[in-house]
C-alpha cells in the first residue's frame, strides 16, 4: 500500500490552534488505532505539523483528513503527497 506525507501548515494564531489540538490529537489517534498513521508531530518551531500514512490511494489519503478538526475549521491548510521511501525501508515494515 503506498505512503503519503501530510504536512500541516497552521493559518490561524496559535491560541486558535491550540485551543483545537486535542480534538486534532483524537483524530489522529484513531487514524493510527486503525492502522492508517504511522508517524505524526508538530514541528518545531511550531508552525504546522507532519504525518506519515498509508492509504489505497491520493484520493483516499485527501479524503480521509476532510474530518479532522484543523482542516474542517480552516485552522491549517494540507499538502498530502505520495512518498516513495527507498532507504530505511525495512524500518516501516
Amino acid at each position: 500500500m503506498p505512503y503519503f506525507v501530510v504536512t500541516i501548515e497552521y493559518i490561524k494564531p496559535m491560541d486558535v490552534v491550540e485551543e483545537h489540538t486535542p480534538a486534532h490529537r483524537a483524530f489522529s489517534g484513531a487514524l493510527k488505532d486503525n492502522g492508517i498513521l504511522l508517524f505524526s508531530g508538530p514541528f518545531n518551531p511550531r508552525t504546522g505539523g507532519m504525518l506519515v500514512l498509508q492509504a489505497e490511494s491520493i484520493d483516499k489519503a485527501v479524503a480521509l483528513f476532510e474530518d479532522d478538526p484543523f482542516k474542517k475549521l480552516e485552522i491549517a491548510k494540507y499538502q498530502i503527497r505520495e512518498w516513495v521511501p527507498k532507504v530505511g525501508l525495512e524500518r516501516l515494515e
